[in-house]
């Protein structure tokens, strides 16, 4: 079981061996086991690795099997562990040729020797719809493709390629004549969204789901996976999307079986009071409820009331309607497989359907588990459609039944309607707080208090002591540090409020709210370059999806927004004021920054540290959160860090503290094995998070901005347990009632050892 992870991004451009070579530097600053984005390999060209193509071999171009071998030497070498993240839900099929499952499929149909690995819907067309014709190409839906042709036994649209069916074309044929005997049907890209046969990822029509639940397509799709384990080579897995798979819990029970019970983390998600199933065999979760953990209980709940009046959407109604929106549209496919695989194949059927997702509470159910989600959805269904009551009535018995195809494929729906409808839309339209606005988190649980913080984690140790920690991932929307930022603004609300004003006054946005989200990201990053700006600003208008979509750009509204980011640069008000927003919250911001770290780093879980994060973390979502790292900087940064002597609050501080934390989890476990929440006195005690782990003790500020306004720490102590306790950085010790002005006298978090 690893002690600590530290995430690295493995690409073209950053490949294993170079992984390799970056060992010595994660082992000196103390972490425990590398963590790897997918090997597989995937798709020419990709960056991230979840578009697997191959299942049988390491991706070449991030070093193929000899650079896994050579990582994996390396890390041995050192001690350290290997963990991979693996894409069991889907493949990459944007190129077809370069699947060979899939482009068996599209050859030979529902024949094919790996037909069954995919999860195509035989029965609403005989060919695999396949939506790549543009508007121009396809003038009638049933009518010939222009720019179509048969090249050197393929078929051809443009620089897609297909394959041909053995004996279906002759040379001369014409092209559509032959496109029309195939397995597979092209039609226009709009089609997708109500007319596609086949399982996606989400509503990426390049990512087709594969049915591991088969047994043999889990054999086939887990071979290489396998031989990474046997060989000794990797010494646990990362599993990327299971709410996708049929069955979560299956799977996770046959990849116990293929690593003999070793390390196995989920990327799950969970909803506020949702727990996962203690069935499933797993470690715990990738971390995402613990970044909402700590993101809150640094929040200051005086600011949610002045925060609510500047941005007064209904949260509930907001997220019900975005999620209605992806379940009519973009996923309409899915509904109506659901009411079709119900026996239910009519337009009514199809809104219940939708409106059942739209209200789930969570992610999805895995019943037997969870049935009482599936119940709630059902109520709030009819509450708010109570003429598809008839419709509700003969829905609910068959998607309550765990055998039912329907129930199947709802709960495999209800997560991409929940994922597309609030991570990828309605964050991005609720400007509250957006620090708040992060994978895995409710924005409309404003803050945490500490003694609820508290039982979250004696709840964790309890039960999921090895699950990870995290506060950056390839996938966060905002980097840590950003939020430590944003998170200020609850401190100190009139001044955003009056701040914001006057950037919406100087740069005019035709949607204030818009406006809200955008200068929060703005004031978040900065110092931050104009090309990552303009990217931010296009991702989020085009996510939010109100007033502009990829699909349907509006360009007068998108120039304004573009304009504004400019503004931020070029004109000399917008920057002067952007520069003092940045300069109130700064401060504070790295003083959430720290504590955060801290608390991440030493709470019950094995803490992840996201590539490059032990400096300042400012990255906005992806692709910025995916920028390459300068390594090299950290490793003399780390070299260069004096012994027993604390650096002011800096990123080298947070280098400093980091390498503190994560060598005490590496090299004295014995440290972190229980969890005790402490307690202060006097009147600053609500400015203080602290938590003895067994012998290390944690101490955080929160709420540094209240802190400064009343004086400081004012006398308020810790109370100490029993013995002598030192300073993990300077030496110092204390015992007793520790005065708080001398335990954070230097860094606005620290860590005590008992001695």
């Amino acid at each position: 079981m690893p002690a600590s992870t530290y995430r690295l991004q493995v690409s073209a451009d950053f490949d294993l061996y170079a992984a390799a070579r970056l060992l010595p530097y994660l082992h000196d600053l103390g972490v425990d086991w590398v963590y790897l984005s997918p090997l597989l390999e995937s798709e020419p060209g990709s960056t991230h690795g979840y578009d697997v193509v191959r299942h049988d071999c390491v991706d070449p171009p991030r070093g193929g099997t000899d650079g896994l071998d050579a990582l994996a030497t390396e890390a041995h070498r050192l001690g350290m562990g290997v963990l991979v993240d693996i894409v069991p839900n889907h493949v990459g099929v944007a190129t077809p040729v370069n699947n060979p499952w899939w482009w068996e499929l599209l050859r030979d149909g529902r024949d094919a020797v790996h037909a069954p690995a995919f999860d195509v819907d035989w029965a609403a067309d005989a060919r695999v719809r396949i939506p790549v014709v543009g508007d121009d190409d396809q003038p009638s839906e049933d009518g010939p493709i222009h720019e179509l042709f048969v090249a050197e036994g393929e078929l051809r649209y443009h620089d897609h390629r297909f394959p041909l069916a053995p004996g279906s074309w002759a040379d001369g044929d014409d092209a559509n004549a032959v496109h029309d005997r195939q397995h597979y049907r092209l039609a226009n890209w709009r089609t997708a969204d109500d007319q596609l046969n086949y399982r996606r990822f989400f509503a990426v029509n390049s990512l087709a789901a594969v049915r591991v639940e088969d047994r043999d397509v889990f054999e086939q799709s887990h071979v290489e996976i396998r031989r990474w384990i046997t060989d000794g080579l990797v010494d646990g897995l990362r599993v990327d999307h299971p709410d996708g798979l049929r069955h979560p819990g299956a799977y996770l029970e046959e990849l116990a079986g293929l690593t003999d019970g070793g390390y196995v983390v989920v990327e799950k998600i969970l909803e506020p009071g949702e727990h996962l199933p203690a069935s499933w065999a797993t470690a715990g979760t990738t971390g995402y409820d613990a970044l909402g953990h700590v993101d809150r209980v640094l929040t200051d709940p005086a600011g949610e009331e002045p925060l609510t009046r500047l941005a007064p959407a209904d949260y509930r109604e907001l997220v019900h309607g975005t999620k209605r929106a992806v379940a009519d549209g973009i996923l309409q496919s899915e509904v109506r497989r659901i009411a079709r695989d119900a026996g239910l194949d009519r337009p009514e059927a199809y809104d219940a359907v939708a409106e059942l997702a739209a209200g789930f509470p969570v992610y999805r159910s895995y019943l037997p588990e969870g049935r009482a989600h599936l119940a709630e959805a059902f109520a709030r269904a009819r509450d708010r459609r109570p003429g598809l009551a008839g419709v509700f009535d003969e829905l609910e018995p068959v998607l309550s039944d765990p055998v039912h195809p329907a129930a199947w494929r709802f709960q495999q729906t209800s997560g991409m309607v929940m994922a597309k409808g609030v991570e990828d839309c309605a964050f991005y339209r609720y400007p509250r707080l957006t620090s708040l606005n992060e994978v895995g988190g409710d924005p409309g649980v404003f803050s945490m208090t500490v003694e609820e913080f508290h039982h979250a984690m004696t709840v964790r140790q309890a039960h999921w002591p090895q699950a990870m920690t995290t506060l950056s991932t390839h996938d966060t929307k905002r980097g840590e540090d950003v939020r430590a930022r944003i998170a200020v603004i609850a401190e100190k609300p009139q001044r955003w409020t009056a701040g914001l004003e006057q950037l919406l006054s100087l740069a005019e946005l035709p949607d204030a709210g818009f406006g809200n989200l955008l200068w929060q990201a703005v004031v978040g990053a900065w110092p931050a370059s104009r090309e990552r700006l303009h990217g931010y600003a296009e991702k989020a208008m085009r996510e939010a999806g109100d007033r502009t979509t990829w699909t349907a750009p509006d360009e007068t509204y998108e120039t304004a927004v573009h304009r504004a980011v400019d503004a931020s640069f070029d004109d000399a008000s917008v920057h002067a004021l952007v520069e003092e927003l940045v300069a109130d919250l700064a401060g504070p911001g790295w003083s959430n920054a720290i504590s955060a770290k801290v608390i991440a780093l030493t709470m019950p879980g094995v803490p992840d540290v996201y590539q490059g994060s032990e400096l300042w973390e400012q990255s906005l979502v992806d692709p910025d959160n995916r920028r390459p790292v300068d390594f090299a900087e950290r490793a003399r940064m780390l070299a260069s860090l004096p012994d027993r002597e604390p650096v002011p609050v800096s990123a080298a501080a947070k280098l400093q503290l980091t390498a503190v934390a994560l060598r005490l989890r590496r090299d004295r476990p014995a440290l972190f094995t229980s969890y005790d929440a402490l307690t202060a006195t006097g009147p600053a005690a609500g400015h203080v998070i602290a938590f003895d782990r067994g012998g290390a003790v944690t101490v955080a500020t929160r709420l540094p901005v209240g802190l400064a306004a009343r004086g400081g720490w004012d006398g308020t102590a810790l109370a100490l347990p029993e013995g002598t306790w030192a300073d993990a950085v300077t030496g110092r010790t204390f015992s007793g009632d520790a005065p708080l002005a001398h335990v954070v006298a230097e860094h606005p978090a620290a860590i005590l050892v008992h001695q």
